[in-house]
């Protein structure tokens, strides 16, 4: 397995790509139903790969990730040779990026002294979906690039 078999609620969500997916093995409704009771280490097979398929979909089509602690937020670009990074810091002592009035504060002000802003980029030194999937494991979340790119405008 490339990656970790989806979770039951999450498997519920894709149901009918499961049946596609299922089709396409030509395994009908009856024999997955026989498979699940006699055959448990091929349905933990088939749900394995079915995972891996979701999850490498899924991955493909992500181009913003961001982790928040209370101390940093951490932006991503991710490419498809290299992933770009912008790390924000504030230097205040009670501050949290977790908490909503703090980081309205940070949005108001961005360029308070307190704020440091850091850069880089490096290039994927493993698969490229899977570095992405060893973010999201570590907490981050997919997003749409808003902050990212706004950060980006203003460095």
């Amino acid at each position: 397995m490339k990656y970790q078999q989806l979770t039951k609620e999450q498997l519920e969500e894709f149901h009918e790509e499961f049946a596609v997916f299922l089709a396409s093995q030509q395994i009908t409704k009856e024999e997955w139903e026989d498979i699940k009771t006699n055959k448990p280490e091929v349905a933990e097979d088939e749900l394995n790969l079915f995972s891996d398929v979701v999850w490498h979909k899924v991955l493909d089509n992500v181009y913003y990730l961001e982790h928040f602690s209370q101390k940093s937020l951490n932006l991503f670009k991710c490419l498809d040779d290299q992933i770009q990074r912008i790390v924000v810091q504030v230097d205040k002592f009670d501050f949290d990026f977790l908490d909503k009035d703090d980081f309205n504060w940070f949005l108001d002000q961005s360029k308070d002294p307190s704020i440091s802003y850091f850069r880089g980029q490096k290039v994927y030194s493993s698969e490229r979906n899977l570095e992405l999937f060893d973010l999201i494991q570590k907490g981050s979340v997919i997003s749409k690039g808003e902050l990212f790119n706004a950060i980006e405008k203003l460095l």
